[in-house]
């Protein structure tokens, strides 16, 4: 995506965090995704970054991606990925079931009328 304006891209602002390296470099860096679109991202952490340098990001729901740094601004960054993803994928919820959704979003286990007959119950 390099040389093309990508200001015009939609881009979802969320908060995740990844992990990423820095090419020729085996630290893992983990970084806040303050912002993600199909071409790139805003980062934010410590990391010795400038421009143009290589890295690869690892999210969620996500293969490893490759990408250049595009900007710097004190401890952020913006990442241009060499090839497009898709970032909806990133925000699906990693799990199995509804076991891994917080409680208060399931559905009751003591819902009285759960497998009888709602007629049957007695009225207080």
């Amino acid at each position: 995506m390099s040389g093309v304006e990508t200001r015009n891209i939609s881009r979802d602002s969320l908060f995740l965090l990844a992990e990423l390296r820095l090419e020729g470099d085996e630290t893992v860096y983990r970084v806040k995704v303050r912002n993600l679109s199909s071409g790139g991202m805003m980062a934010e952490g410590d990391v010795p970054v400038q421009r143009g340098d290589k890295v690869s990001v690892e999210m969620k729901n996500a293969n490893k991606v490759r990408g250049s740094v595009a900007w710097v601004q004190d401890n952020r960054f913006g990442i241009a990925f060499a090839a497009e993803i898709d970032p909806k994928a990133v925000r699906t919820p990693v799990g199995n079931g509804d076991l891994d959704s917080p409680r208060f979003t399931r559905p009751s286990s003591i819902d009285p009328s759960y497998g009888r007959d709602p007629a049957r119950l007695r009225k207080i």
